[in-house]
């Protein structure tokens, strides 16, 4: 899962910065994976990238900052666990308003719930006594 993330966040920020060829690490910190599975990285370039993560085998937080070629620049946190990749960023697309009458109608459900009643009943036997 490491592995997979650090090389999907590289790529992303050599598409981002793919004429700034020159441009240099100013820092580099690298603490591979001890006893227990811990690890920790970040580096820091010239052309204002950052990229930071640390994490073990149950998950990992990480954050990365560019500019984009745009000129804006872009920040990006997530974290990696049993329940998925959870990226938080203002750049991210995110999901329309939900409508007013939606929301209307799930109150009402909420505020009126059904009552519980057997909705099956058995047919009686005539020939039962």
């Amino acid at each position: 899962m490491f592995k997979l993330i650090l090389v999907a966040t590289l790529l992303g920020l050599a598409a981002a910065v793919d004429d700034e060829r020159g441009a240099e690490i100013r820092s580099l910190t690298n603490d591979p994976s001890d006893a227990d599975g811990n690890f920790a990285y970040a580096f820091d370039t010239t052309n204002g990238i950052a990229v930071q993560e640390s994490g073990n085998i149950a998950g990992v937080n990480g954050a990365a900052q560019w500019v984009s070629p745009e000129g804006v620049p872009v920040q990006l946190t997530y974290t990696a666990d049993e329940n998925g990749y959870h990226p938080v960023g203002d750049h991210l697309p995110t999901p329309p308003p939900i409508p007013e009458a939606i929301l209307r109608a799930i109150e009402y459900i909420r505020t009126h719930p059904p009552k519980e009643e057997n909705q099956y009943q058995p047919p009686q036997s005539p020939l039962r006594g």
